[in-house]
């Protein structure tokens, strides 16, 4: 796989447009009919599509919180340790802590997250079966 059509991916994950990235990075090319053909084929190639997943598997891995990241945050809420930015009537930007509500809610989805709300309800139920039920008559 060459750099340019690495290049072409890269420019392809920002934009999801494959006319632009390809006349980005293959600037030679004019026509946008070319430009999206050009693109869609090399999209369909085993080696690019590979380093295509490769890509969005990073920026996935890079950009996503995980789930501790999450707690940390909720945590931080909850506590008031999470401080809002607030404008003023002087203009200026003050910080808060987060209010009752916001700390309530976070509180809720830390419990939820531990299962705090579940109910647990186990039922036991006996079906009677009947036997002989074809000598009865209608």
């Amino acid at each position: 796989m060459t750099d340019k059509q690495k290049l072409f991916v890269d420019e392809y994950l920002k934009c999801m447009n494959v006319t632009r990235a390809y006349k980005k990075v293959y600037k030679n090319v004019r026509s946008d009919s070319v430009a999206r053909s050009a693109g869609n084929r090399l999209l369909s190639k085993p080696d690019v599509k590979a380093y295509k997943e490769q890509r969005v598997q990073e920026i996935h891995d890079e950009n996503t919180a995980d789930i501790q990241e999450v707690m940390e945050y909720l945590t931080a809420v909850m506590r008031g340790e999470q401080k809002d930015e607030v404008l003023t009537m002087d203009g200026d930007i003050e910080l808060l802590r987060s209010n009752t509500k916001e700390r309530n809610k976070a509180a809720e989805l830390l419990a939820k997250s531990y299962g705090a709300f579940e109910k647990n309800v186990n039922l036991s139920i006996e079906v009677p079966v009947f036997t002989g039920e074809s000598d009865l008559e209608d």
